[in-house]
């Protein structure tokens, strides 16, 4: 895992598209697939704590980190289930010791449930009508254990 330099967002791009376009095949996306591109081109790799995981010379995985919201976390379809999603979630807490909190979509039962597993409890749930999706959300939240 590294941060991610400004090379990096075609490759970030399309992990994002690739693992979103698997995991919530339902769900209407309100940008095209050149919006996101540019999105993660200028908006996102310049401005965002952004890091990936890497094999080889292949971006695999994507995490943003946007103060303690954490943001973006995709994998490449067949790197998932391999515990690089726990390595990158392990990361976001080491950067942000304090806390973290997430939004993902209701309907996406693999991430809640991945979420769940690292610590995140649902705080809050919506009807969608905040995103640009329109899809029913939920927000999670992780402190760490005082002790």
């Amino acid at each position: 895992m590294r941060r991610a330099v400004d090379a990096d967002a075609a490759a970030i791009a399309e992990v994002w598209l690739t693992s979103h376009a698997t995991a919530l095949p339902s769900v209407v996306r309100a940008h095209t697939d050149d919006e996101v591109r540019e999105w993660f081109r200028n908006m996102v790799v310049p401005h965002l704590e952004t890091w990936v995981a890497v094999a080889g010379d292949a971006v695999v995985g994507v995490m943003v980190l946007d103060g303690e919201d954490l943001d973006q976390l995709y994998l490449a379809p067949a790197w998932q289930r391999r515990g690089l999603g726990g390595r990158l979630v392990g990361l976001a807490k080491e950067r942000r010791p304090g806390g973290l909190s997430l939004w993902t979509f209701e309907i996406n039962d693999a991430a809640r449930s991945f979420y769940e597993r690292h610590g995140f409890v649902a705080v809050e749930r919506t009807d969608g009508s905040g995103n640009e999706e329109n899809e029913p959300d939920v927000r999670y939240v992780w402190r760490p254990v005082e002790g």
